[in-house]
């Protein structure tokens, strides 16, 4: 009566075990690879990425983000099969050949999803910056959704550090110290930008010329053709002006009666 137990618990079941756990493991993660990449397409996820530095990364591979995410889930459904049948064979994960790997594993993968969403968030969050910094005729500004796209790099870079059990504090205050920085220039980058919009709506609100009227501002003198937050601009002949708010504050501004 104990044979067929015996049979049952020996290394040549085992053996035929830990291959049929390995072989079905491959199964589910090509089946959770195939699922995750209909549902990442399902919620637009390939638009999202669009244009950002791990898409552009992706291309150059042969592949798309979607792609590579798909594949990343099935390759630790992989892993965890083969550790898996690896310990139904007898060969523990609790060795210390297999320990350390397998309780860094979900930290691993938690640090690597952080970053990957910071890569993609900072790339999304350049390219919205500079879209609506696209009509600010200043140099200085082109710096700052370089600013807003490490700024956000370097706090998942910190979460992510933190989750793999890093020590994080000095960390800190290198990232207190560069957002002091980036606010400070920040600040002074758009110090005439900011007194140009202050300038736009009192001009909007009070409105001492509009569209169609004829002035002077300073050595510029045509037709009012557009009045927005921050510029005015004047058309003459030929040419069009695009003056600064804050400087029609500076020069003043003349009504030409004709």
């Amino acid at each position: 009566m104990l044979a067929p137990i015996d049979g049952l618990t020996g290394p040549q079941f085992r053996s035929v075990l830990a291959v049929g756990v390995f072989f079905a493991g491959i199964v589910f993660g090509y089946l959770v690879g195939r699922v995750n990449k209909r549902l990442l397409y399902a919620m637009d996820v390939d638009d999202a990425v669009e244009g950002t530095t791990v898409e552009r990364l992706a291309r150059r591979a042969g592949s798309t983000t979607v792609d590579l995410i798909a594949k990343f889930t099935s390759w630790m459904v992989y892993v965890v099969a083969a550790l898996v049948a690896l310990d139904v064979a007898r060969f523990s994960i609790r060795n210390p050949l297999w320990y350390p790997f397998l309780s860094y594993l979900p930290s691993v993968v938690l640090a690597a999803g952080v970053m990957m969403a910071g890569v993609l968030v900072g790339d999304k969050a350049e390219l919205y910056v500079s879209e609506r910094l696209r009509s600010v005729k200043l140099p200085t500004l082109s710096l700052v959704p370089l600013a807003v796209k490490y700024t956000i790099l370097l706090v998942a870079g910190l979460v992510a550090l933190s989750q793999l059990g890093v020590a994080v504090n000095a960390l800190l205050v290198v990232l207190f110290v560069y957002v002091g920085a980036v606010v400070l220039f920040t600040l002074v980058a758009t110090r005439q930008l900011l007194t140009s919009a202050a300038a736009g709506v009192y001009l909007l609100l009070r409105q001492p010329y509009g569209i169609g009227d004829r002035v002077a501002i300073g050595d510029h003198e045509g037709i009012v053709q557009e009045v927005d937050v921050f510029v005015t601009h004047v058309e003459a002949e030929e040419r069009e002006y695009v003056v600064p708010n804050h400087l029609v504050f500076k020069r003043g501004v003349v009504l030409v009666r004709e």
